[in-house]
């Protein structure tokens, strides 16, 4: 019987093993997705089956560089404590490694793994032998003749940094600096007009009636000494440099003759909601206690 590529990809989706393996599975037993499934099971590569759907929401960030070429991958685990176990940290490390000549996560996945394989089907293989989903959630990766610094904090922040200008240990203090104090702009001109529109507004409603009812122009001066606090909050340029909080990022930049052009930072489970179980209470419950 003729395997075809939506009878893998089927195989796939229900039984979280890789590619290879589930077009061996299916050509085993000709073609019938259910025995082929019970056969992965057999051989220990379905044991990912129905873990595809908890919540991968812990993990690590993993870091590789190459001169001026450097990439992050986040890697998720459903817990801690895997994301600490060695076939987890080295599965990370080399999916990192991979990384650098990926464009994009759906090219890492394909992309070839050390030992054969891909990204993908490794990554199946490492579920199967941890017996927890994992996943590869996204990645960033630069590569430029400019200053380019990546630097981890405890496997958990990653930060990548593009520089012009300046040297390689300024551009390592900036990407520390984006790790601790995560600006979510580079510089007044990309803070959207929007946002500071909108934060005229709640300003001039937190004024008292007294101070409405002064001059325009001095109104203005008061709200704009607001909005330009708000905007030094937000941008790198405008924080004091977590090196030397005597001066702003962008003194810094600016006597050593730098600009940043572009960073990245990723957060190991940003943005992931994640479930909170109470036993406990969960017990109370079923008891009819609560």
């Amino acid at each position: 019987m003729e395997i075809t590529a939506q009878m893998v990809k089927e195989l796939r989706e229900r039984s979280g093993a890789g590619m290879m393996e589930c077009k061996k599975a299916l050509t085993q037993n000709d073609g019938n997705i259910e025995a082929a499934i019970e056969w992965l099971r057999k051989q220990g590569l379905a044991k990912a089956d129905k873990k595809s759907d908890r919540v991968a929401a812990e993990g690590r960030i993993v870091l590789a560089q190459v001169g001026h070429k450097a990439a992050l991958v986040e890697i998720n685990s459903e817990t801690d404590f895997v994301a600490k176990d060695e076939n987890f940290l080295v599965f990370a490390d080399q999916v990192a490694t991979a990384a650098l000549e990926a464009t994009n996560i759906d090219a890492l996945k394909a992309a070839p793994f050390p030992g054969g394989g891909t990204v993908e089907e490794a990554r199946a293989a490492v579920i199967a032998k941890i017996g927890e989903n994992v996943q590869i959630r996204r990645m960033v990766h630069i590569e430029s003749p400019n200053e380019v610094a990546g630097y981890l904090h405890g496997g958990r922040i990653g930060v990548l940094v593009e520089v012009k200008g300046g040297s390689a240990e300024l551009a390592r203090g900036l990407a520390m600096h984006i790790a601790a104090m995560n600006p979510p702009h580079i510089a007044e001109k990309d803070v959207p007009a929007e946002f500071i529109a909108k934060e005229k507004e709640i300003e001039l409603a937190k004024m008292s009636d007294k101070d409405k009812s002064k001059p325009p122009e001095i109104l203005e001066k008061i709200i704009s000494g607001k909005i330009n606090k708000i905007i030094n909050d937000v941008t790198l340029y405008g924080q004091p440099y977590v090196l030397d909080t005597n001066e702003t990022v962008g003194n810094v930049l600016k006597k050593e003759g730098a600009e940043v052009l572009r960073f990245h930072r990723l957060m190991v489970g940003e943005g992931i909601e994640k479930v909170v179980e109470d036993y406990a209470a969960e017990v109370m419950k079923q008891a009819g206690l609560a």
